[in-house]
């Protein structure tokens, strides 16, 4: 009895570390919810840098297999625009027109244009190879999963139609299907690429105290995304002053934001004052600026 005690304790123990067993576990735990250790203690390797390699590759290799096991037969039939390159270009043009001088639009518009990426199945092996972190690559898969309609990896997985990493900015065929007239995921998602892309790196000169596209306020970056996705579609729907305060006033009663981040109050005070102004998207900006630009 003592003996077939000690076997059961010994079949339920976890697989010892390096081991193919506790390789495979590990890869299991970072399809089931991102996980994984960012040191890969116990992964092969001659040393840390051949280490994170070897282990981060066969773990987007896996993640790749899985995604696309799990979206084998759905594929979201949405109607999208046949050139997607100009249609971006179109859709961002207000916003780079109202916030950035005229010797700098066409260059900043060309970077948003390219950075817009929607995951389809010709691209999402490719997107999820090509990312820097892996709880990233996790996130791109099940928005992926999410918007052709198959079974996401873990029930955990954040509920989101759009992803900006750098100056990538990942969104979901689901974009197509929104029904609320105040949402845009394309502009909310490349509106968080002016904070995150420096300006140096897309050949604009660095300006004292400027290194970035904007200078927004870490505590205001959601803010001013949303306040630029709303007021994109407000001035799209309206007109006049008199047509964009009703239609914010719409907005307000029944599509709010739901991110604990924005404080609802001052989102909708700048918003007011965005569509009072001729420029309102300068007006987002001063106040998202840091406190000190204010």
């Amino acid at each position: 009895m003592q003996i077939s005690s000690n076997v059961a304790k010994r079949d339920h123990q976890s697989p010892k570390v390096g081991t193919p067993a506790w390789l495979n576990a590990e890869v299991r735990r970072y399809l089931a919810s991102g996980d994984y250790d960012g040191m890969f203690e116990g992964w092969p390797g001659d040393d840390f840098v051949d280490v994170a390699q070897r282990a981060t590759q066969r773990l987007k290799t896996a993640l790749v297999e899985e995604t696309l096991r799990r979206a084998h037969g759905f594929r979201n039939q949405v109607s999208v625009p046949g050139d997607l390159h100009a249609w971006a270009h179109d859709k961002l043009s207000p916003m780079v027109c109202g916030l950035f001088p005229a010797d700098e639009r066409s260059i900043i518009l060309d970077t948003l244009t390219r950075s817009v990426v929607f995951l389809t199945p010709d691209n999402i092996a490719a997107a999820l190879t090509q990312q820097t972190w892996l709880s990233t690559a996790w996130d791109v898969a099940n928005l992926y999963l999410a918007g052709v309609g198959a079974p996401v990896l873990s029930e955990e997985a954040r509920d989101i139609v759009g992803l900006s990493e750098e100056t990538a900015c990942f969104v979901s065929m689901m974009y197509f299907e929104e029904t609320d007239p105040f949402a845009d995921f394309v502009v909310h998602e490349t509106a968080h690429v002016f904070h995150n892309c420096k300006r140096a790196t897309i050949g604009l000169n660095e300006e004292r105290r400027k290194e970035f596209l904007l200078n927004i306020d870490y505590s205001k970056r959601e803010t001013f995304a949303y306040a630029c996705e709303t007021y994109s579609r407000i001035i799209s729907l309206a007109a006049g002053v008199r047509q964009r305060r009703a239609a914010l006033e719409r907005h307000a009663k029944v599509s709010l934001p739901p991110d604990d981040r924005v404080d609802h109050d001052e989102y909708l005070d700048i918003l007011r004052d965005a569509t009072s102004a001729r420029n309102g998207w300068q007006k987002i900006l001063k106040r998202c600026a840091p406190r000190q630009q204010r």
